[in-house]
């Protein structure tokens, strides 16, 4: 849709009232209830050429937002198109969570600018980022001079920083790199991301050194060092780091998430704070990724509402970023939104470990409005 001014008719909010949205240049210039009378200076001001798109059975959000991509393309296995992982799939704003670090920051960020997605970035610790897959192995390759640089350099996109605490990514070094992160963060005032996984360390080594606003990325994992013990119940270190306000992001990837675990904590009322997908090319095209809609589907399956599966993609994501505008619908407001259906029928759910749910309804993604455009999107939920 080419015109500068055009109104979305016929949508409706996760609280199922209905709206229309004017948008002006880019700009959200009103929003009205559906079928409300409108005033004497509106009626004349839309009876000039305005075009229409009748978004009838849709729902309309803040765009949505994606905290765990890879999408620097020329990493392999871990990298993807940026466009192919942001509006092709409702997702307007996506977060890299450490492909790079301060070797490659600035093409990550330069490749950005062709986009029509907005990209922010978590800078890997590691000065090589995932130009290997055990970064974090060599002390060598954790450098503050470097990380400082790039953080002076690209401040304004780069949102926190990523460790990647696992025994394949670590080796001999152990909690080493993550307490290098630690120093690094309070140096620079960013939060730390950490990856978890298998051992070692410890799971209770790597949560006792996270602080408020860090976020526990594949918290969800069915790994044997997970954050739940042998009857499912969490652990102590995971409620202890809850309550210094220590975020939890969930980072689907190929191996990081477990239906099990998820039943466990939705059972024990662990907060439910960003839905994430990790995803890239081989598990957005083979699975068991696909989509970021597809990860939310998974968490309307669990039992949470829409409202809550929609806010850990859209406001709470924005809080944490530092950037509320990204997860409001406001007049004044830049037009950053995410149009999508739920669809009433079954479709089959896969997690990392291969295990199979049905679900009766899936959220699927239909269009984003991003610098004005609407952009329509028909992909894999």
């Amino acid at each position: 849709m080419k015109e500068q001014r055009y109104v979305l008719r016929n949508l409706k909010l996760v609280d199922e009232r209905q709206i229309d949205i004017t948008i002006n240049n880019g700009w959200i210039e009103r929003i009205a209830e559906t079928g409300k009378p409108r005033s004497a200076s509106e009626v004349h001001r839309e009876s000039e050429r305005l075009a229409e798109l009748d978004g009838a059975g849709l729902y309309v959000s803040s765009g949505w937002i994606d905290m765990h991509v890879h999408a620097f393309s020329e990493l392999e296995p871990y990298g993807d198109e940026i466009d192919a992982i942001g509006v092709e799939q409702g997702v307007t704003t996506i977060v890299d969570a450490g492909s790079c670090g301060a070797d490659r920051i600035g093409e990550l960020l330069a490749s950005a600018r062709a986009a029509q997605t907005k990209l922010l970035a978590f800078l890997n610790i590691s000065h090589i980022g995932l130009l290997r897959v055990d970064e974090l192995s060599e002390l060598s390759w954790i450098n503050r001079d470097k990380l400082l640089h790039a953080v002076r350099e690209y401040g304004e996109y780069i949102v926190g920083l990523k460790a990647r605490i696992s025994r394949s990514v670590v080796k001999e070094l152990g909690i080493e790199p993550l307490r290098l992160a630690r120093s690094f963060s309070e140096e620079t005032g960013l939060p730390l991301m950490v990856h978890i996984g298998s051992g070692p360390p410890a799971i209770e080594e790597v949560v006792e050194l996270l602080a408020s606003k860090d976020i526990i990325t594949h918290y969800l994992n069915g790994k044997s060092n997970n954050l739940f013990g042998q009857d499912d119940e969490p652990l102590p270190v995971l409620l202890d780091a809850l309550g210094r306000g220590v975020r939890l992001d969930v980072g689907h990837g190929t191996a990081s998430f477990s239906f099990k675990v998820a039943e466990a904590a939705t059972r024990h009322g662990i907060p439910l704070h960003t839905i994430s997908t990790d995803i890239y090319r081989s598990n957005r095209v083979n699975g068991p990724v696909y989509s970021l809609a597809n990860v939310m589907t998974k968490f309307l399956y669990l039992g949470y509402t829409l409202e809550q599966v929609v806010a850990a993609v859209t406001s709470t994501a924005a809080d944490w970023l530092g950037r509320p505008e990204l997860g409001r619908i406001e007049v004044g407001d830049p037009a950053n939104l995410t149009l999508f259906e739920v669809r009433e029928e079954q479709v089959q759910l896969v997690d990392s470990e291969g295990n199979e749910r049905m679900a009766n309804q899936h959220i699927q993604a239909k269009g984003v409005v991003v610098d004005g455009k609407f952009i329509a999107c028909e992909l894999r939920s």
